[in-house]
């Protein structure tokens, strides 16, 4: 980009100006989002008075922050005899605006304290989680203060893709600029750009164009396996058949949500959610007896906390009914099943491999995705007790795939595998998996105490 030429990018200008509480400017590498939010946040600098608070994730130095990119355009729009430029934040000597810098991480309660911004500039917002925006967007609080939500897209599943992109809320403007949307990019970047995408066009398209990435490898169950799943059983022509069963979430704390997946074999039919508290067990219980019974399915509830007491539950409500419906408890941290076998093929005993019941089942359920995505993608044959599919009538189809990619592989001191943490997950501002949990224990490989109670 040629210095010399003290403009913005035009195409912008109608995105700057456009009142909104949240704008939000996404996109691919050399597109000049924050090149573009410096420049056009140094003019309101100097002709209004504002406090404007840059933020990103991670700031150990200033150099981290914005703070070096305002600096050059200050100079670029020859300003520097207006400006103070302070070791820890930048003035306006006339207006008397000031921007102050900080990283999130280590300086949320801080950030809360703050009074009188009128504008929190996100940058590289993808980092950003739930819990700290739920602090952010109280705090800043002024009339008429805007959010800037400046980021490249990492994964479909990060919370500001979901919150800003994918649903944004009311007062929102969103805007996606990408390297042809910028005059001024030079011949040099331009090249770059080109050679990446004769290189690897799928990385481009992430880089360069502001894709996000459906998977990470992080992740147990790849968002591109799970899409694939959606109505397999009609792709590879299979029915539903064998054992129908509910699997049963049972909320475990205030804002927890209780869930219900009910499949017909390897078929998810449908789907239930509810907020229910601890005192409302009973209600919960009869709602997914009520389910179970009209299908004469097989109940598998989590029976860790509050879901201890389903079974008794289970057990009065065939009392008083004068039925015998199934039901079976599933418990998450209970060791693992056939624990001498070899895993999936491999020289790892199942013991060996995992850390406990939960992480076994959902490397299970790993495998049937990616036996579907193997099956519709490069016609690999597998037996539908192998395969998985989720009907498209499914109710919470939607949060049911984010969730199914959510949880995170993670390994033991002594390097099993198990399932990262529902609290590690609040941690980067991803909520409980309950529809996900649900569906895993409609997909246990056995029912049975050696496996479940």
């Amino acid at each position: 980009m040629d210095e010399k030429i003290a403009t913005l990018n035009p195409i912008l200008e109608d995105f700057w100006l456009e009142p909104a509480r949240n704008k939000v400017l996404y996109g691919g590498r050399f597109s000049s989002k924050s090149w573009d939010a410096a420049g056009f946040s140094i003019f309101l600098a100097d002709n209004y008075k504002l406090r404007i608070l840059c933020a990103r994730q991670f700031q150990n130095k200033i150099e981290e922050s914005v703070y070096s990119l305002l600096k050059v355009q200050i100079e670029r729009f020859g300003l520097k005899d207006r400006f103070r430029i302070l070791n820890n934040k930048i003035e306006n000597i006339y207006t008397g605006s000031e921007f102050l810098f900080y990283g999130l991480w280590r300086n949320i309660d801080e950030i809360k304290s703050l009074e009188g911004v009128d504008i929190c500039w996100l940058e590289e917002a993808h980092n950003v989680s739930k819990e700290q925006w739920e602090i952010l967007e109280p705090t800043i609080r002024k009339e008429y203060s805007q959010f800037w939500i400046i980021f490249n897209p990492k994964l479909t599943t990060d919370f500001v893709y979901r919150r800003f992109v994918t649903s944004p809320p009311p007062n929102t403007v969103v805007r996606k600029i990408n390297y042809p949307d910028n005059p001024f990019l030079s011949k040099t970047a331009l090249a770059v750009a080109a050679a990446a995408k004769e290189e690897d066009e799928e990385n481009y398209n992430h880089i360069y164009l502001g894709q996000p990435r459906e998977d990470d490898d992080d992740v147990i169950i790849k968002r591109s396996w799970v899409m694939a799943a959606i109505d397999a059983h009609k792709i590879l022509g299979f029915e539903p058949q064998g054992e129908r069963r509910v699997g049963f979430d049972v909320a475990d704390d205030g804002n927890d949500k209780c869930a219900n997946i009910e499949a017909h074999g390897s078929v998810i039919l449908n789907a239930e959610e509810w907020k229910a508290g601890e005192d409302e067990i009973l209600l919960s219980c009869t709602k997914t007896y009520d389910r179970a019974m009209q299908s004469q399915a097989h109940i598998v509830y989590d029976s860790i906390g509050v879901g201890a007491t389903s079974g008794a539950k289970f057990s009065e409500l065939n009392d008083t009914r004068n039925l015998h419906l199934r039901y079976t408890k599933f418990n998450a941290a209970h060791g693992v099943w056939q624990p001498e076998a070899m895993y999936n093929r491999t020289q790892v005993s199942n013991k060996d491999m995992f850390a406990n019941l939960k992480a076994q089942c959902w490397w299970l359920l790993a495998d049937r995705f990616r036996n579907t995505y193997n099956a519709i993608k490069r016609g690999q044959k597998f037996s539908p007790d192998e395969l998985i599919s989720i009907s498209s009538n499914c109710q919470h189809l939607e949060k049911i795939i984010d969730e199914l990619v959510a949880p995170k592989q993670q390994r033991t001191s002594d390097g099993k595998f198990k399932v990262e943490s529902k609290d590690d997950m609040r941690k980067r501002g991803v909520p409980s998996p309950n529809l996900a949990d649900a569906l895993v224990m409609t997909q246990t490989p056995s029912i049975g105490y050696s496996l479940l109670d």
